[in-house]
């Protein structure tokens, strides 16, 4: 399908019943791995940050890495043979890693302001959303390139990051951006699945959304950290 496609219909903005039930379902996802992260602070699992990324920074993003793809793999694996248990499986994996690498940033803000943030934090991630969510809806065109330009961000993110790591300390917020911006064309990528495939299964579809929503989410969690400590 060429990018200069423009067969679709994009003027509408009001979401189907199956756009409807990606959206919810997402949203429900998303909401229990902020009350997990916020649930996790006070307990050993917020120091696995400290752990991992104190070995080097590469350690860090291969081991969530590596829990975000799999745990990915084994609910989409679930989803397609029918097998709930094999999807539930992957789905404690994927908010199990987003909640304690949340809670792992979380807990270093005061506890009278742990909420405030996530707060906050939802809200710039749900506007961040709308605005991809509407710039998707409204070009008549295919999106799938954004899902290449995506893996290739987290490519370069991680290969920024093991050289941040060993040799240029200060290269590793250039990594950084790269991965944030790989959620982000991730998630442009997801949005545009669900409006083009609608054949496509809708917990599929829910996942993908979920897991690059919980991507810039945690992202954005970092940069609202580093705003309020600035403000102390």
């Amino acid at each position: 399908m060429s990018s200069f496609d423009t067969s679709h219909e994009t003027q509408r903005f009001t979401l189907t019943g199956r756009e409807g039930r990606v959206v919810g379902g997402a949203s429900v996802l998303m909401a229990i791995n902020v009350a997990l992260m916020y649930a996790f602070i006070a307990t050993p699992l917020a120091a696995v940050n400290d752990y991992l990324f104190g070995i080097a920074p590469i350690v860090g993003l291969i081991v969530y890495g590596l829990a975000i793809m799999g745990g990915e793999l084994i609910a989409e694996r679930g989803v397609k043979a029918g097998d709930m248990g094999t999807a539930f499986a992957g789905m404690v994996i994927l908010q199990f890693a987003f909640g304690v690498f949340g809670a792992g940033v979380l807990r270093f803000a005061p506890a009278d302001t742990q909420l405030t943030i996530l707060g906050l934090t939802a809200v710039i991630t749900a506007l961040m959303t709308a605005l991809i969510t509407g710039y998707v809806y409204a070009r008549s065109q295919t999106f799938e390139h954004w899902g290449r330009f995506a893996n290739f961000a987290f490519l370069g993110g991680a290969g920024v990051v093991l050289v941040g790591s060993f040799v240029l300390p200060a290269l590793l917020f250039v990594g950084f951006a790269l991965i944030f911006l790989g959620f982000l064309l991730r998630l442009g990528y997801e949005v545009w699945q669900v409006r083009d495939n609608r054949d496509a299964s809708t917990a599929l579809q829910t996942i993908g959304v979920y897991i690059a929503v919980a991507g810039v989410f945690v992202h954005v969690l970092q940069l609202v950290m580093r705003y309020v400590a600035s403000q102390e």
